[in-house]
């Protein structure tokens, strides 16, 4: 089955047809592209999906990463970007394997095919050129053997006419032969012409164009073998990549397995732990004796007001907003945080202190190991004083020296505050034993002044008080005049301090633990209850740091501790 005996007559269909073959070439190479162009928009939309959802630094988002679910997320973010790196792979050895290789391979397509149909219709040309020649030798054989023909039947004429003259007689015969003589010569150049064309014409059919279709045909062929090829390429790319695609798969499967809700319960008390005993039971008040209600020692010791205490959370006083809460909202938001951490609750301020001690002490150790490396070093230069002067690292160790002191010191102050804290904190083995309401009292500390400004929030820390609506626009020495104007308050109740408070900002009271103090304005919500010491001494304490109890007067009242 050969194209250039089978199809020896078909030249315009097969340069139309080879034309199309490069034209299905071109339009699969353009699918290739269009198809690298999807995969490279679908890694990039891949990538910002991942980047959007990622966590941000030194954000409240970064810590919510603690928890395994979270962690499991992360992993799957990430592995989107494996997965959509994968999908970049797949686009570039598409565009180098296939679209580039069929590119060129394009460019030697045309030129091949180009230089098969110029042969052939090189070939074509000289046939003609042959056949032209073979015509004209055969209408000039025609046209002398006619002129033969007319001029022997004038010589017969003459020759039979007894009235033409011997000499006109023998011109015309001479005539005669000449024309019989041209018409031979005509009929021998027409018979080699012919002989020739015949040669050339049986090379054509039979030589020539059976080896330039022959050659097109193969061309042809290997056409449909390479786009067979590229194809399988295509299949083969994007097959390389699935096993890593699916370990990306495995990787987010494995991610939500290590999932453990009960971890994350652990990290929620972790997180938001007071480290506050909860309230004891309510002592017995005997009001059948009329007389004056006094408590003492006893009768305070592990009171907690009516009832379980009621916690309200989410800080908004319905009262007006007292001025030190509104001096202090301002200070805090220009970060002034108590360096001991003072604002929050025990166990959060345990875990502060010792996340501060263990950074301290890693910021001691690169500092160490810096200045282990510049003593090297100076050694060298002592034993090799053409590599440098050691004099010149002598400021740096001392810098050094100096950091390391620094942080030491720093580290210090942290873990006496730490040790404070732990003092006070009740054992973690002994917490079941340890009486309701109470802390261990070990090593009484006293807690920073920052406290006051803070109210209890959902999570156990003490945060700012929110503001009412509208309650912003009015301004402090407002709060200021309205405070000094009011009247005295009477008492409607009696505390005691269960905790030390050094109230140092404006309209707090300090107390001392254990001291007894009567209570003019219960907690109102806002996490701070009004006492008063004497007749010119009160002021608000932190709701959290004494044990209430209202008088009948008060009963419907309720405490928040």
């Amino acid at each position: 089955m050969s194209w250039g005996t089978e199809l020896w007559d078909q030249f315009d269909n097969l340069e139309k047809h080879t034309q199309w073959g490069i034209d299905i070439l071109e339009k699969y190479i353009k699918f290739v592209k269009e198809r690298t162009e999807i995969e490279l928009s679908y890694a990039k939309q891949l990538r910002n999906l991942a980047k959007k959802y990622q966590p941000k630094k030194n954000s409240k988002e970064e810590e919510e990463y603690r928890y395994t679910a979270c962690k499991a997320f992360l992993s799957t973010l990430n592995e989107m970007n494996d997965y959509a790196g994968q999908h970049e792979v797949i686009s570039e050895n598409m565009t180098s394997n296939i679209t580039v290789e069929l590119a060129r391979y394009v460019q030697e397509l045309k030129q091949e095919r180009k230089s098969y149909f110029h042969d052939g219709r090189k070939a074509q040309q000289h046939i003609e050129i042959c056949w032209k020649q073979l015509e004209s030798s055969k209408r000039r054989f025609e046209r002398d053997c006619k002129e033969a023909d007319r001029a022997q039947q004038y010589f017969e004429k003459m020759d039979a006419d007894i009235n033409v003259t011997k000499a006109d007689v023998e011109k015309a015969r001479q005539q005669a032969q000449v024309r019989h003589q041209m018409a031979e010569d005509s009929k021998a150049d027409y018979s080699s012409i012919l002989q020739k064309f015949n040669h050339e014409q049986h090379e054509y059919y039979h030589t020539h164009i059976p080896n330039i279709f022959q050659k097109i045909q193969e061309m042809e062929e290997r056409r449909i073998v390479r786009i067979g090829e590229s194809m399988k390429t295509y299949a083969e790319v994007d097959r390389q990549v699935i096993p890593i695609i699916g370990k990306c798969l495995d990787e987010i499967v494995k991610a939500a397995e290590s999932i453990d809700q009960k971890n994350d319960s652990q990290l929620v008390i972790e997180a938001y732990k007071s480290g506050f005993e909860p309230p004891g039971d309510i002592e017995f008040e005997d009001y059948t004796q009329p007389m004056k209600r006094t408590v003492s020692d006893n009768s305070l010791s592990n009171s907690r007001g009516e009832g379980k205490p009621e916690l309200k959370f989410g800080g908004k006083s319905k009262g007006k907003l007292w001025p030190f809460i509104k001096k202090n909202k301002l200070s805090l938001k220009l970060g002034a945080t108590p360096e001991d951490f003072s604002n929050l609750p025990p166990e959060q301020r345990r875990k502060k202190l010792q996340q501060k001690v263990d950074e301290l002490n890693k910021e001691i150790q690169k500092e160490m190991d810096q200045r282990d490396a510049i003593t090297k070093m100076k050694d060298v230069y002592l034993k090799n004083p053409q590599m440098g002067d050691p004099g010149s690292l002598d400021h740096k160790l001392t810098e050094v020296s100096q950091n390391i002191e620094k942080l030491r010191l720093e580290a210090q102050k942290f873990e006496a505050w730490l040790a404070e804290v732990e003092g006070r904190l009740p054992a973690r083995s002994e917490q079941a034993r340890r009486q309701s309401g109470m802390f261990d009292a070990q090593n009484p500390a006293t807690v920073n002044s920052c406290a006051q400004d803070r109210e209890s929030s959902p999570d156990g820390s003490y945060t700012e008080e929110q503001s009412q609506e509208g309650e912003g626009k009015v301004l402090a020495t407002d709060f200021d005049d309205e405070f000094d104007e009011e009247e005295p308050l009477p008492a409607i109740g009696t505390c005691k301090a269960l905790y030390t408070f050094e109230g140092q900002n404006e309209g707090t009271i300090s107390v001392v633990e254990g001291e007894t103090l009567y209570v003019i304005e219960e907690d109102k919500g806002d996490g701070w209850t009004r006492i008063r010491r004497n007749e010119d001494e009160e002021g608000y304490v932190p709701t959290s740091y004494v044990e209430v109890y209202l008088d009948k007067n008060a009963k419907g009242a309720k405490t928040y501790i």
